[in-house]
C-alpha cells in the first residue's frame, strides 16, 4: 500500500501514472484510488485525476477508482479504508492511494499506507514552513517533482537539513527517508529514469519494513483507525440523526446562540442520556 501525498499542483497524478507503468513492467497488478475534493458549496467533485491515467484504462492488470472526499478532512475519503480492502481481495500486488491536494496537517494517509511518498515542488515556501509542516514527518520517501525548476537544489538542501536535525528515534529501524528527484514529465527519458529510481526506492522501503519486523505495526495502526471510524459511525451518527429528527438539535443550537449554554455542557448531557440508555 503506497500513499502519495503533497500540495495541490505538485504533480501527484502524473507521478502515479508513471509509477503504474513502472510496476506493470515488473508484472505487478496495480490498484489506484485517486481522491478528489468535494466542493463545500455545490457538493460536487470533478473526479478528474483518472483522466491523466487513461492510457491504463484497457489494461486488465490496472484498476483505477476515483473517490470524492464528501467533506472528510485529512486528505482522504472515508471510503478509502474499505476500498483498500476490496483491492486486496481483488489480488492487487500494489495499491496506490493518491490523496487530495494537502496542506501541513492532512496526514491521514499514514494510517492506510505501508510506504508514504511526500511530493514536493520547488518554490512552495521557506525552510521554516517545511520544518513545521506535520506532513513532512510522515514521509518514508521524499520526491522533489519538476526538479528542472529553479530552486530544486535549495529545496533538497532544506530537506537534508531538516532530516539532519531529526533525532534517531524519528527513523524506525534506521530508515532515513531518501530524497528522489523527478525530472520534467515532458522529457520522457529523464522522467522515465527518475520513476525507475523511485519505484526501486519504494520496493526497498517495503523490504526494509519486512526485514525489521515493522510491517506489523503499520497494519495494526490501520486496524485501530478502522475500528475507531466504525465505532464513530455506528454510535455517533445515529445519535445525531435522532437529535436532528426530533428537533432537539435545533433547540440546542438556539441555546448556544442565546449563550444559555455551551457545547461541552450540551454534549455531556447528550452523552449521559444515550450512554445510560445503552447500559
Amino acid at each position: 500500500m503506497i500513499g502519495i501525498t503533497g500540495s495541490p499542483g505538485a504533480g501527484k497524478s502524473t507521478l502515479v501514472d508513471g509509477l503504474v507503468e513502472c510496476f506493470r513492467k515488473r508484472e505487478k497488478t496495480v490498484g489506484v484510488l485517486a481522491v478528489d475534493p468535494t466542493s463545500p458549496f455545490t457538493g460536487g467533485a470533478i473526479l478528474g485525476d483518472r483522466i491523466r491515467m487513461q492510457r491504463h484504462a484497457e489494461d486488465p492488470g490496472v484498476f483505477v477508482r476515483s473517490l470524492a472526499t464528501r467533506g472528510a478532512l485529512g486528505g482522504l475519503a472515508k471510503a478509502v479504508g474499505d476500498s483498500i480492502h476490496v483491492m486486496d481481495v481483488m489480488g492487487m500486488d500494489m495499491v496506490i492511494v493518491e490523496t487530495v491536494g494537502t496542506g501541513q496537517q492532512e496526514v491521514d494517509i499514514i494510517n492506510h499506507s505501508h510506504t508514504v511518498v511526500v511530493v514536493l515542488i520547488p518554490g512552495m515556501g521557506d525552510e521554516i514552513q517545511a520544518i513545521k509542516a506535520g506532513i513532512m514527518e510522515i514521509a518514508d520517501v521524499f520526491v522533489i517533482n519538476k526538479a528542472d525548476r529553479e530552486g530544486s537544489s535549495k529545496l533538497r538542501r532544506e530537506l537534508m537539513a531538516m532530516l539532519d536535525m531529526a533525532p534517531p528515534t524519528a527513523f524506525p529501524g534506521g530508515w532515513r527517508p531518501p530524497i528522489v528527484r523527478v525530472e520534467n514529465a515532458f522529457e520522457p527519458e529523464g522522467f522515465g529514469k527518475s520513476l525507475e529510481e523511485l519505484t526501486a526506492t519504494i520496493e526497498e522501503h517495503y523490504q526494509h519494513l519486512v526485514k525489521n519486523d515493522l510491517l506489523g505495526s503499520r497494519v495494526r495502526r490501520k486496524a485501530v483507525v478502522e475500528l475507531n471510524e466504525a465505532v464513530r459511525t455506528c454510535v455517533l451518527e445515529p445519535v445525531l440523526s435522532r437529535l436532528i429528527a426530533s428537533g432537539e438539535m435545533a433547540g440546542m443550537v438556539e441555546k448556544l446562540l442565546k449563550k444559555e449554554s455551551d457545547p461541552y455542557t450540551l454534549a455531556e448531557e447528550i452523552a449521559g442520556r444515550f450512554l445510560k440508555n445503552c447500559d
